[in-house]
């Protein structure tokens, strides 16, 4: 739906979930608050670089809703770039600044019922909602990491999110930008 503001419906269909954790920040800002923190200069490279990943395989949303932290914005809006998506099709929810798997549940089941959502926020809360939604074997780094940052993961849902139970997704990718790096 590039440039589109409506939200395209799923119909009864599969949806699909899109979780991307914020770029790298920048801990050595000026920033006022942790709601403040601006990317970093590898943040501000990765971002649009899993928006044109997502862009090249038609993986385009029809609804984003976002952290409004400065981090979490800056990521959405460079993926929104890459994927030429129109601003009013943005949501920037405070509910998903640091939210627990149990918040962003209920932020999922306020979505309008659209093919596919990208959610884009933190950890541990994205990490947390992954596990619930996917049970265990995800894959994790040599680090024990699940979603780093700027790490997107592409699952399967059912198509009512009203009440999603454990384990009732499928990933289906999880992308991270130093795969992209080495042209996974």
């Amino acid at each position: 739906m590039p440039g589109g503001s409506e939200p395209q419906s799923a119909g009864g269909g599969a949806r699909e979930l899109l979780l991307l954790r914020h770029a790298k920040s920048s801990w050595k800002s000026a920033a006022s608050s942790d709601h403040a923190r601006p990317l970093a200069k590898r943040g501000r490279r990765d971002a649009p670089r899993i928006g044109q990943w997502l862009h090249a395989r038609g993986l385009t949303p029809g609804w984003v809703v976002s952290s409004p932290a400065l981090r979490a914005r800056q990521t959405t809006d460079a993926v929104a770039a890459a994927l030429g998506l129109a601003h009013e099709t943005l949501r920037f929810d405070e509910r998903v600044y640091l939210a627990d798997d149990a918040q962003l549940l209920q932020v999922l089941a306020d979505c309008p019922p659209v093919a596919r959502v990208l959610v884009v926020g933190h950890n541990p809360g994205l990490d947390q909602l992954l596990q619930y939604l996917c049970g265990t074997g995800l894959p994790h780094t040599d680090k024990g990491k699940l979603l780093t940052t700027a790490a997107l993961a592409r699952l399967a849902m059912p198509p009512d999110w009203h009440q999603l139970k454990p384990e009732c997704a499928r990933l289906l990718a999880l992308i991270r930008p130093r795969e992209l790096e080495s042209g996974a």
